[in-house]
């Protein structure tokens, strides 16, 4: 279930980026824009690459690390799904194994990432041009945080409210980390699958687990059998 409540997230939030800009290059020092602008770049390339595509799905990986994941804060959302985990580690004494316990977080960092374009380059098989309306960009001069609602439109099916969480960094550029759908966090969904595994059978488990799902090749919809 929990798969399944993530693919969701992660179908929505491409959706939810998908609009239309004319712009190529993109305002990070606008989180608004940023959002609506990445989209546009991402999904001229898609349409741009379709016969690199056909021929090989694997591309879509490409795509999403040129495109989309220099926008996505990806370390940030690492270490909110680890949660007390990196407190854990702060409070180690011993030198050797705290070494060891850092060099399992960049691990983690590295295959959390992989999983991230993994999912992605999936979720692009999967959009059918829906509708999106954006709400009007705010003043987000000083603020550290900023939320881009959005809402997705398609027709016979309930509108469905997406807020997506952008971060600044210390350079004054904005990049998404999370996004809530309906009050649910993706960040915390994930946090709450990966818990007790985190506990119980430690960090070296959950980044085999998250590694084999992330170098599963890349499907259409139907290429299983179903639709």
């Amino acid at each position: 279930m929990m798969a399944k409540v993530l693919g969701f997230f992660a179908s929505v939030f491409l959706i939810g980026l998908a609009s239309t800009v004319s712009a190529s290059e993109v305002d990070m020092t606008n989180p608004y824009t940023m959002v609506q602008q990445v989209a546009d770049n991402t999904f001229k390339r898609v349409t741009k690459d379709q016969n690199k595509i056909e021929l090989d799905k694997e591309h879509l990986r490409v795509i999403v690390e040129e495109e989309l994941l220099p926008y996505i804060d990806y370390k940030y959302a690492a270490y909110r799904v680890l949660g007390s985990h990196i407190q854990k580690v702060r409070n180690i004494e011993d030198k050797e194994e705290k070494r060891q316990a850092i060099e399992h977080i960049r691990t983690f960092i590295d295959v959390f990432k992989s999983y991230l374009v993994a999912t992605y380059a999936g979720v692009f098989t999967q959009y059918t041009d829906q509708k999106v309306e954006f709400e009007p960009a705010r003043d987000a001069d000083g603020d550290k945080i900023a939320i881009v609602k959005t809402k997705i439109i398609e027709a016979g099916k309930p509108d469905i409210k997406i807020d997506f969480k952008v971060r600044r960094d210390s350079n004054g550029e904005w990049r998404a980390f999370d996004m809530m759908a309906e009050g649910i966090s993706l960040l915390d969904a994930k946090q709450s699958e990966l818990h007790g595994i985190l506990r119980q059978q430690g960090i070296e488990r959950v980044i085999e687990l998250l590694d084999k799902k992330s170098k599963l090749p890349v499907q259409f919809r139907g290429d299983d059998g179903n639709a």
